[in-house]
C-alpha cells in the first residue's frame, strides 16, 4: 500500500479543491447551478401603437408591455426596453441587437423565414376606417380609393391584396397614427389598420365621427407573437412562460385591463397547436 505523507495529503487536498472549483465553474458556464444569473434581455418596441405599446408621461406602457413583464417575471429574466421605429425594430432583431421585439407583430410565413416567433398571444383582424361621409361596403371598395397604411405591415399586405402591390393610390406611413391623421386631413380617403388600434383611437376621440368596417371574407384573423432572432437561445424559455401566464389567469387580467373584454384563450391555444403541427 502507498503511504500518505503530510506532503501527499496536502497535494491530494489541493487537487480535490481545484477539481471541485473547476466543476463548479464548468456548471456555471453551462447554465447549471442554483447561483447562475440569467442575462438581462433587451426588448425592442415601437411605442406608437396604443393600446399595445405607447408613451404615457414619458413611460412606455401598454398591453404588450404588461404581457412582456409578466412573461419575464415567470421566466426569471431581468430586461430593458428600447423604443425605436417600426422598420428599425425588424432590422435590429435580425442583426441580434435585440433579444426579442414586441409591438403587435403579426406572425406570418414570410416573417418566419427571417425570425423565430413565440406562440400567439393576441388575435386580430384588419379594419377599414373612413370619414363619416365616405361609405364603404366591403374591402373591394378600396380599389377605387386612396388608402393609408403602416409601411411594411400586414395592413399594407391586406390592402395590396385588393389594390395591387404597386398601386399608386396606396400611401405608406411610418405609423398607424400618421395614416389615420392623413385620412382625417383628407390626404387619403381610408386607413387600414388593426381593429384594436382603430377602436382605441375612436375611444380616445369620441367627438370625431368615422365609419369602420371589417371584412372577414377578405381580411382574415391574424395572431401576434414575440419576435426573436433566428436560433434564439431564450425563445423556448419565454414561450413556456407565455403559455404559463395564459393558463394561470395572469394573461386574462392583463387583457381585461387593456382591451376591456375577456380573452378567448382557447383560440390562442388552438393556434399554437396548429403552428406546431405545421
Amino acid at each position: 500500500m502507498r503511504k500518505w505523507t503530510s506532503k501527499g495529503l496536502l497535494g491530494a487536498g489541493l487537487a480535490a479543491v481545484l477539481a471541485f472549483t473547476s466543476a463548479c465553474s464548468q456548471e456555471e458556464e453551462s447554465g447549471g447551478g442554483s447561483g447562475t444569473e440569467k442575462k438581462t434581455l433587451v426588448v425592442g418596441t415601437d411605442a406608437a401603437y396604443a393600446p399595445f405599446t405607447y408613451m404615457d408621461k414619458g413611460e412606455i406602457v401598454g398591453f404588450d408591455i404588461d404581457v412582456v413583464d409578466a412573461v419575464m417575471e415567470e421566466a426569471g429574466y431581468e430586461y430593458e426596453i428600447k423604443n425605436m421605429g417600426w422598420d428599425g425594430l425588424f432590422e435590429s432583431t435580425r442583426q441580434e441587437q435585440l433579444d426579442l421585439a414586441v409591438c403587435a407583430i403579426t406572425i406570418s410565413d414570410d416573417r418566419k423565414e427571417t425570425f423565430d416567433f413565440s406562440s400567439p398571444y393576441y388575435q386580430s383582424t384588419h379594419m377599414i376606417m373612413t370619414k363619416e361621409e365616405t361609405k364603404v361596403n366591403s374591402a373591394n371598395d378600396l380599389k377605387n380609393m386612396t388608402v393609408g397604411v403602416l409601411n411594411a405591415s400586414t395592413g399594407q399586405i391586406a390592402a395590396e391584396k385588393v389594390m395591387g402591390q404597386n398601386s399608386p393610390n396606396l400611401k405608406k406611413y411610418e405609423s398607424d397614427a400618421v395614416s389615420i391623421m392623413s385620412m382625417k386631413n383628407g390626404a387619403v380617403q381610408a386607413s387600414v389598420a388593426d381593429n384594436t388600434v382603430v377602436t382605441e383611437y375612436m375611444k380616445n376621440n369620441p367627438n370625431e365621427k368615422y365609419n369602420t368596417l371589417t371584412d372577414p371574407e377578405t381580411f382574415g384573423s391574424e395572431f401576434y407573437g414575440f419576435m426573436f432572432p433566428k436560433g434564439s437561445e431564450v425563445a423556448d424559455d419565454l414561450d413556456a412562460a407565455l403559455k404559463t401566464i395564459i393558463e394561470n389567469g395572469t394573461y386574462a387580467e392583463i387583457y381585461e385591463k387593456w382591451i376591456g373584454t375577456k380573452p378567448d384563450t382557447d383560440v390562442l391555444q388552438k393556434a399554437a397547436q396548429q403552428a406546431v403541427a405545421s
